[in-house]
């Protein structure tokens, strides 16, 4: 198959409309040629392209910062000459000065297939402020490495944010060049976005159900999402940023974990069962132990579980519930330890009016359906599918694949 870089790349005529115009790249360290070649480099060797400004979002264009809110500085680009831009340091919108370095931008971005991700809400202020100044926009489009499926509660009016774009569910199951077309429908944004589509990509094929296994290598678009592993519990995982239990940062498995010094994971587990075994589905929960080297529970040994969605011999890709699963977790710990501080209070991607569980949910459903000693699965369920059900008839239009 080929990622939207490489049909640039490779079809002279795909570029033709960019000659003689400024082009402007935005990208991170996993905006990659199929040949591990970083799409700036790529694209600034070709003759027929002038290449003036580009663009990093969070965790930077080709460094890593590690950790929410680690902003990035601007610079000067050492190799290229060009300036660099950070969206996500003094500003996470262009500013019109930004604008004024290129005529047409082009996002090469490799998202997870969350809304959480910071990248989906770049995504829309680059195109709002294109819209603003006249400026076109291309997106290359790649995998959405989780494929299609749908899950979590649609994101309520009101609670945007910086990880909260619009009203989607946390699992959208689009890729970044789908999303665009929905961003721009939706909201009516007069800009010029096109989008360079992808050749051959299968979301529904095994076993990678969305990301090219054995044909395209793995890198990280951010620092804690090394593997494909991770990207299919992220839905659910993420939400432990907003939780005092670790999210395995600071171990090799980060946001396949979770646990804390003061859980028992065996006890925490029978609870889950007993609660909604269906929500088990499609992966392997084992109890384990781990020793975080930085953040949450620094140096102390955790109990928890780590979640595996490895194995062919027990992934189910339809039927793993990553959100639901990690929903559960909490459910159960709130019944194991009813006074269990359970939410982390923090400012939160810039949030700081809000439970941080909350800005990342879109709502403060979930946190009160686990605070409700009374509400039950079927409850969530009860508030989610129509959420789910309307999300995957709203997002036919835009889809590409």
């Amino acid at each position: 198959m080929k990622f939207g870089i490489d049909r640039l790349l490779d079809e002279p005529e795909l570029r033709r409309p960019l000659a003689g115009r400024r082009v402007g790249l935005l990208a991170h360290p996993a905006s990659l040629t199929r040949n591990l070649c970083h799409s700036l480099d790529a694209l600034a060797a070709l003759e027929d392209l002038q290449v003036t400004a580009a663009f990093g979002p969070q965790h930077g264009l080709r460094g890593d910062k590690q950790d929410n809110m680690v902003e990035s500085p601007d610079y000067n680009d050492p190799i290229h000459g060009i300036p660099v831009f950070s969206l996500y340091g003094e500003v996470r919108r262009p500013t019109p000065a930004m604008m004024d370095t290129f005529d047409i931008l082009l996002v090469d971005l490799q998202d997870l297939g969350c809304r959480i991700y910071t990248f989906v809400t770049t995504l829309l202020y680059v195109l709002e402020e294109a819209a603003r100044t006249g400026k076109e926009v291309w997106v290359l489009d790649r995998p959405n490495p989780i494929g299609r499926p749908v899950e979590g509660l649609t994101l309520r009016p009101g609670c945007e944010s910086f990880v909260g774009a619009g009203p989607m569910p946390m699992r959208h199951g689009l890729t970044l060049g789908e999303l665009a077309r929905w961003f721009v429908a939706t909201l009516r944004l007069d800009v010029d976005c096109q989008i360079i589509a992808m050749e051959g990509w299968k979301p529904s094929v095994p076993p990678g159900y969305g990301w090219p296994v054995g044909t395209r290598t793995w890198v990280n678009p951010s620092p804690n999402a090394p593997n494909l592993w991770m990207a299919r519990c992220y839905p659910g995982s993420v939400m432990l940023e907003g939780a005092t239990l670790s999210e395995g940062r600071g171990t090799t498995r980060p946001l396949e974990l979770l646990g804390a010094p003061d859980v028992d994971a065996r006890a925490l587990l029978a609870e889950m069962r007993a609660l909604a075994p269906a929500w088990l589905r499609g992966c392997r929960l084992r109890p384990c132990y781990f020793e975080p080297t930085f953040h949450k529970h620094v140096g102390k040994l955790c109990s928890g579980l780590q979640v595996h969605v490895e194995d062919a011999a027990y992934y189910d890709h339809g039927g793993f519930k990553p959100w639901r699963l990690f929903s559960l977790a909490f459910k159960a710990l709130r019944r194991l330890q009813p006074q269990y501080t359970i939410w982390r209070d923090f400012p939160y991607e810039y949030e700081k009016d809000r439970l941080a569980i909350d800005v990342i949910n879109g709502s403060d459903l979930l946190r009160r359906w686990v605070d409700d000693p009374q509400a039950t699965p079927a409850d969530l369920d009860a508030l989610t599918i129509p959420d789910e059900l309307a999300w995957t008839e709203e997002r036919q239009s835009s889809l590409l694949y």
